[in-house]
């Protein structure tokens, strides 16, 4: 199933956007830094030149998801988008690592900021584009359901808060609490290192073909049950790769159905799936009423029997 036109360009567009906001902020932050001293604004460079190397891990491996599926590769490459979601929580959780030592640093030896008017300025600025980017980043992901660009809006939105701390640290220190820059710079390591563990996590579920959600599971069955024709549903199996899902049912039908109607049922049921849930590829199983109840009997005479094979004898 291929990946729909204007879902492809929005989220290379947004993959791009995200890269030139990295690039930009690094660069005004890293010229505050050198005129200021400030561990918040070193913080703030870091993290943007990690995102900037994030950002371009992303960029290729949407690239990469776009591709259709080939010979070598039936379901697709949309688990390249979560594999950058795995780098990109390694560039975060080194960053908040980075940013926690020279914040200690900073506090075991205390020194004065200078030009903190340039890097207030500054963060104002990254405030501006880092909440263009987020709004834009919500509307991709509304519309494509994309992992790699979720992943990114996760770690821009920590960004958004680790520019407004900063800009708070600055502010404060121009009133003479300098001490506040290296605990602002602390909570903020903190702060992004939570980030990168919710990044890993969300992209390791999608590379072990975690299930989705149980409510959405049984909304798929109720649609298959509630086909005129259909005498029931069971064994759903589903999985996520990019922006697809991959979906695997089993239907129960009359035994004396002819093949050809089974099969148009089937379809009827895929269809009404992919109705509901556009990015589902349905795949359908359809088994004879008759072998079904013989196999959920066989199945409950084996739980009886292991039952009364562990009860005390007496």
């Amino acid at each position: 199933m291929a990946v729909p036109a204007d879902h492809a360009r929005l989220m290379r567009l947004a993959t791009r956007a995200s890269l030139a906001v990295a690039l930009t902020l690094a660069t005004a932050k890293g010229v505050a830094w050198w005129l200021s001293g400030s561990v918040s604004l070193l913080a703030g460079l870091t993290d943007s030149l990690l995102d900037g190397a994030a950002s371009l891990l992303n960029l290729i491996a949407v690239h990469y998801s776009l591709r259709p599926a080939d010979d070598d590769h039936r379901y697709g490459h949309g688990k390249a988008e979560a594999m950058a979601g795995m780098g990109q929580a390694v560039f975060i959780a080194v960053s908040a690592v980075l940013i926690a030592m020279q914040a200690v640093d900073r506090l075991l030896h205390p020194q004065p900021l200078g030009a903190p008017e340039t890097g207030i300025a500054v963060m104002l600025v990254s405030l501006l584009l880092t909440g263009a980017l987020l709004a834009f980043q919500r509307h991709v992901i509304r519309v494509t359901g994309s992992t790699a660009v979720r992943a990114d809006s996760l770690h821009y939105r920590s960004d958004l808060l680790l520019n407004g701390s900063i800009l708070l640290a600055l502010l404060l220190a121009t009133f003479g609490w300098q001490g506040t820059d290296a605990v602002f710079g602390l909570g903020i390591a903190a702060y992004i290192l939570w980030s990168a563990w919710c990044i890993a996590r969300e992209g390791f579920s999608v590379l072990m073909d975690q299930e989705l959600p149980d409510d959405v599971g049984q909304a798929m069955l109720a649609l298959a049950r509630q086909v005129p024709g259909v005498l029931g549903a069971h064994d759903l199996r589903t999985r996520v790769s990019g922006n697809h899902w991959f979906v695997q049912l089993h239907l129960e039908l009359p035994d004396a159905m002819h093949l050809f109607d089974a099969h148009a049922l089937g379809e009827q049921v895929a269809a009404s799936i992919r109705e509901a849930y556009p990015r589902a590829d349905v795949l359908v199983h359809a088994d004879p009423q008759s072998v079904v109840g013989r196999e959920t009997g066989l199945q409950r005479a084996d739980t009886s029997a292991g039952s009364q094979a562990g009860a005390p004898r007496p």
